[in-house]
């Protein structure tokens, strides 16, 4: 069986018998996606326009042979590895053209097994240098300094909510003020994701001049620009399986929003100056120090991105019965912006970070849905009046302070600083109930 190393993997078969494409075609079609040439300058040219992450070489061909055809790939792009084709009476110069950039050779009569084993190797071998290349890359940043401490209930609060986010594949977006740890944060919950043993990679879009971000995060092709001497990898070809981290997405222009938007939707992308779609698997967290609401009611920030940016995007496998009715009615209330997208990415995150096992209820939804300022601006709830948004207000204020302190009573109180009683009088008057199982009155 073909290791996952050779999922999605391209390989180019240059040949000049038909005979040998064809029965090299048959051992590798179910395994990997395969192109067929039968000359060496062909090869070349299509090598140029797309994408490959093997090359399978016959080692005599009329015109340009074998060698000369290494010679030149290897001109063009290092990190293609070749594996010669021979005759058994040419292993000598199929030897011979390692020194010259070759992998591997085989010999025919082909032996399948042989050519899978050897294929899968030379596969390991190119993820294995593309993770190092990435790591010396990186090694200037502190990778063990990345544990959050903290003993508070507000920080007890985060690291609950990270470990409710990081089981599942969802993107995130992280806010908070520099300097606050978000980018601890994003490590925190891919360390404590199924990714966890793979990259990280951490991106300040603040740090890059903005022409060079678009080549940061798609990497581009040889040529594509004035500098572009050599091939170059983006950041999301280093995380495939791992996290994506972009820090101040704030500052990406409105043209690469839209790229980056296209990624989500598809988790593809292609190369500047490249012709071929690349696919990756990668989780996307990002944060910012700025409000992208608010962006993106300047029209700085495309309202469709920072919907996608706080999707959770797998369907999980949850026991609930439903939305409480005092829940529905402010949904029911909200004017959502973002119509059919904004209501799905909120339930699928009530889903994940829902306090109840069973229910999704007021003290689940977002500050932001409660108090609703352009519904205010548009003139909407202004006739419920001042006493209903103070009831409201309160409501929301003491199920999030019940929350924090695990609906313990006493403890609320305290961090309240009211009496108990007078908190008791409240949730009647709120109509907060004890649903929670959490709940404790000593």
């Amino acid at each position: 069986m073909v290791n996952q190393t050779a999922n999605h993997s391209r390989i180019l078969i240059v040949d000049d018998d038909e005979g040998t494409r064809e029965a090299l075609e048959e051992i590798l079609e179910d395994d990997y996606e395969v192109a067929c040439v039968a000359d060496g300058r062909i090869a070349l040219d299509i090598i140029n326009q797309e994408e490959f992450d093997l090359v399978l070489l016959d080692l005599i061909m009329p015109g340009m042979d074998g060698i000369e055809t290494l010679k030149r790939i290897k001109a063009y792009d290092k990190q293609i590895d070749v594996i010669m084709v021979s005759a058994t009476d040419r292993a000598r110069e199929a030897t011979a053209a390692i020194t010259s950039g070759a992998y591997d050779y085989i010999t025919k009569p082909f032996d399948a097994d042989a050519i899978l084993t050897g294929i899968e190797r030379a596969l390991q071998k190119r993820s294995l240098e593309q993770e190092l290349r990435y790591l010396r890359s990186e090694v200037a940043l502190k990778f063990d300094d990345t544990r959050i401490v903290g003993e508070s209930r507000p920080m007890k609060a985060v690291f609950s909510l990270i470990n409710k986010v990081a089981g599942t594949s969802s993107n995130v977006l992280i806010t908070g003020e520099s300097g606050t740890g978000k980018e601890l944060a994003a490590r925190a919950v891919h360390n404590q994701s199924l990714r966890a043993s793979k990259p990280f990679v951490a991106i300040n879009c603040a740090a890059i001049p903005p022409e060079l971000v678009e080549s940061e995060l798609f990497g581009h092709e040889k040529g594509a620009f004035t500098g572009a001497y050599s091939r170059n990898i983006g950041k999301f070809e280093f995380a495939n399986t791992g996290s994506v981290f972009l820090d101040e997405i704030s500052n990406l222009k409105m043209e690469l929003q839209a790229k980056l938007l296209r990624f989500l939707q598809e988790r593809e992308f292609t190369r500047i100056g490249g012709h071929r779609s690349i696919k990756v698997d990668v989780r996307m967290i990002t944060a910012t120090n700025i409000s992208l609401k608010q962006m993106v009611q300047e029209n700085r920030f495309r309202e469709d991105l920072y919907f996608r940016l706080n999707k959770f995007n797998r369907k999980l496998n949850q026991k609930m019965e439903g939305i409480t009715p005092e829940a529905i009615a402010i949904l029911e209330n909200y004017h959502w912006p973002g119509n059919i997208r904004e209501l799905e990415n909120l339930i699928e995150r009530l889903v994940v970070l829902r306090s109840n096992e069973r229910w999704i209820d007021v003290k689940d939804l977002p500050f932001d849905l409660l108090y609703d300022e352009d519904a205010m601006k548009a003139g909407q709830r202004v006739e419920k009046g001042l006493l209903q948004a103070r009831r409201i207000f309160e409501r929301q204020y003491i199920l999030r302070a019940l929350r924090i302190c695990k609906y313990n009573q006493a403890q609320t109180a305290r961090m309240l600083r009211i009496h108990r009683n007078t908190l008791i009088q409240k949730m009647k008057t709120l109509d907060i109930n004890s649903r929670s199982e959490n709940f404790s009155s000593t």
